[in-house]
């Protein structure tokens, strides 16, 4: 069985003034409960046999083996396989959809779940993106393309895509990009594939609000799960291993 960390929150408060309506915070305590098989130990409970009639219908879409994983990926900044993983399957849906991609991009905030070696099930993929979130493509300068990169810096950085190379230094500057080799051209319109959530802006991402040439699917056919079952069936069916490596698409400056 699979083991969850869920966080539970006690919040103190005391009045500050005469109105008991006003109050401010005076401690935030944490704890992490560990929800494991100990939880499951009452087969019989309410709960449970309320659920089997369900539980055929969910394991029939969620069990389905859709691709392979020949290693583990994990999720860390300023880069991970798991980071670098999201932003190839971005880049490759380019020709899904007939576009010609240079830069693949995904939010950190946005993989719910890292990745184990092994069969990849439907519900792996749908544990890795559970948001309603779309497909899309945009254009953007390579001025603005490095002013993205450069928010990336900030947050100590996000998903990229191969060919990407990005410097940061120390105190969340970027220091340099490149893209295959070759600096940014600040004059040159660069093709981008990422979801609709950034595309708006989100996530400090704000340089996408500049984007031009926006072609948007909102349709559920297009949802980043999908986009990320179909990209494992076919690395399945073609015999292609799918084992994302950690390459230094991002690094942080020694200066």
């Amino acid at each position: 069985m699979k083991k969850f960390l869920f966080l539970s929150l006690t919040i103190c408060m005391i009045a500050h003034t005469s109105c008991a309506q006003n109050y401010r915070v005076a401690k935030v305590e944490k704890t992490r409960i560990l929800v494991d098989s100990k939880f499951d130990c009452d087969d019989g409970n309410s709960t449970a046999s309320f659920l089997v009639p369900y539980k055929h219908s969910v394991d029939s879409i969620m069990s389905p083996v859709v691709g392979r994983m020949e290693c583990a990926a994990d999720i860390n900044r300023p880069e991970s396989r798991m980071t670098n993983l999201m932003a190839d399957i971005m880049l490759w849906a380019g020709e899904l959809y007939g576009e010609k991609v240079d830069v693949g991009v995904y939010n950190i905030g946005g993989i719910r779940s890292t990745m184990a070696a092994g069969d990849v099930t439907y519900g792996d993929v749908m544990a890795v993106s559970p948001f309603e979130n779309h497909i899309c493509f945009l254009s953007m300068t390579g001025e603005v393309l490095t002013e993205l990169f450069s928010q990336m810096a900030f947050t100590g950085g996000e998903c990229v895509s191969k060919g990407v190379k990005l410097v940061f230094t120390k105190d969340g500057k970027l220091k340099s990009a490149s893209l295959n080799g070759e600096p940014i051209d600040p004059e040159r319109k660069y093709r981008i594939a990422t979801i609709d959530f950034l595309a708006q802006g989100n996530d400090k991402m704000y340089a996408f609000k500049k984007k031009t040439d926006f072609v948007n699917f909102d349709d559920p056919a297009h949802n980043a799960r999908e986009v990320l079952a179909k990209y494992f069936k076919y690395m399945m069916e073609h015999g292609i291993k799918v084992e994302p490596k950690v390459e230094g698409r991002a690094v942080l400056s020694e200066e």
